[in-house]
């Protein structure tokens, strides 16, 4: 990669871990008293990955989490910390891991969305599942923890999933270059 586009590259990171931190604190309601919100904060996220890759969508996810901790997030222990706020953001870059490009049909580039959404959701949600079960079993009363923290982060994670699904879904429709691999030339 060109000195150039690496530019262009960690400036779109940034940026993009920006408008994540500020849509993660855009939160209409607080779902839980000890945490969990539907916000928009993996939309920007998801988005670098698509354009870029996997590598520079797990640095802003990276970035994202790291400054969610800066920023007041719930610690109440290193590895915990790590989970849910690093860990669990990077996962989402994992979406990059599939290829959006001009040859491809519509449809087959809104699977494709859906897919990378989806995967990169799905282990963001492991990871808070796994810090639950770890860090805040004593939440769970009377029932298994492991049931306990599948819900509890389900309740927020699947729509949150679900509507930055519909977000980039909405972003392809209308403007596809936004979440285009960039294609390397010379």
């Amino acid at each position: 990669m060109r000195q150039g586009q690496r530019l262009v590259s960690m400036v779109e990171v940034a940026i993009m871990a920006a408008i994540a931190i500020v849509f993660n604190h855009l939160t209409p309601f607080q779902l839980w008293p000890n945490g969990g919100s539907i916000t928009l904060s993996m939309v920007p996220i998801v988005a670098v990955a698509f354009r870029r890759g996997v590598k520079p969508g797990l640095v802003c996810g990276l970035l994202t989490g790291a400054l969610l901790i800066a920023l007041g997030g719930t610690v109440v222990h290193p590895a915990q910390a790590a989970l849910d706020y690093p860990i669990a953001f990077a996962a989402v870059g994992l979406a990059g891991w599939v290829r959006l490009s001009e040859g491809r049909s519509r449809q087959q580039q809104l699977w494709l969305i859906g897919l990378g959404v989806l995967v990169a959701g799905g282990i963001r949600y492991l990871a808070h599942v796994a810090s639950g079960v770890v860090f805040f079993s004593e939440y769970a009363g009377n029932q298994p923890v492991l049931l306990y923290s599948l819900g509890y982060n389900a309740t927020f994670m699947v729509p949150e999933v679900l509507i930055t699904l519909a977000v980039c879904g909405g972003v392809y429709w209308t403007a596809p270059q936004l979440l285009w691999r960039r294609e390397r030339r010379g």
